[in-house]
């Protein structure tokens, strides 16, 4: 059975914050996608940033978060803008 930790860009310890948060699978981690479960980890880690946010969509698609399209990095950064406020 494949692990979080077996994921691109999800280490030991980030498996471990998304298991606190109740995120236990890749399954559950691509059904609810990087920015609901960025919006969790906030909840348990304050100081997750844009570069956890892409580890986590490239996580979702399975790539190295340096490999993720420029569009997509600039829509994880206005999302990152609005879950500040």
């Amino acid at each position: 059975m494949e692990k979080l930790a077996d994921l691109p860009n999800i280490g030991k310890i980030v498996a471990a914050r998304l298991a606190e948060v109740g995120i236990e699978t890749p399954e559950q981690l691509r059904a609810m996608g990087a920015e609901q479960a960025f919006i969790r980890l906030k909840t348990v880690d304050e100081g997750a940033c844009l570069s956890m946010l892409c580890g986590l969509e490239g996580a979702v698609q399975g790539i190295r978060w340096h490999q993720l399209p420029k569009a997509r990095k600039e829509e994880l950064k206005a999302f990152l803008k609005m879950a500040r406020r």
